[in-house]
């Protein structure tokens, strides 16, 4: 089980660029498997931070991923999920050769398949915010 969240920093999509196999040198989106006994939740927002510095909430889930194809190495089922920013400061972990704010409307390739993650996440986004002007 792994754990893939979405962050916007200043309107852009922050991501890793992988430093180790599989896809490694293209970004990702911060994420990472999930602990023994750890909430998807708790999971996602601690990898947010191990991979980028930055502190951030929960917002929504965007879907969950389990095309068996979906990462080489082997069946890994991804809980992916929009979160805000809270705090921290952009600073690349362990396993992220650099940070990269990209453009989320032209995506390069991206590792696994975090592109359609991320169009998951603009459809969504897109609902939410027309549902919201149409509220009272």
């Amino acid at each position: 089980m792994a754990v893939d969240g979405i962050v916007l920093q200043r309107g852009k999509l922050v991501a890793v660029t992988r430093k180790n196999p599989p896809y490694e040198g293209r970004p990702a989106l911060p994420g990472g498997f999930v602990e023994l006994g750890e909430r998807v939740e708790a999971a996602v927002v601690r990898e947010v931070r191990e991979e980028t510095g930055l502190r951030a909430a929960v917002k929504y889930l965007i879907g969950v991923y389990s095309d068996r194809r979906r990462d080489p190495r082997g069946h890994v089922v991804s809980v992916a999920f929009a979160l805000r920013r809270v705090g921290g400061e952009l600073l690349a972990g362990s396993d992220a050769s650099e940070i990269v704010l990209l453009d989320r409307k032209k995506l390069p390739p991206m590792a696994f398949d975090h592109a359609a993650i991320v169009r998951d996440f603009l459809r969504s986004a897109s609902r939410r915010s027309s549902s919201a002007r149409r509220s009272p």
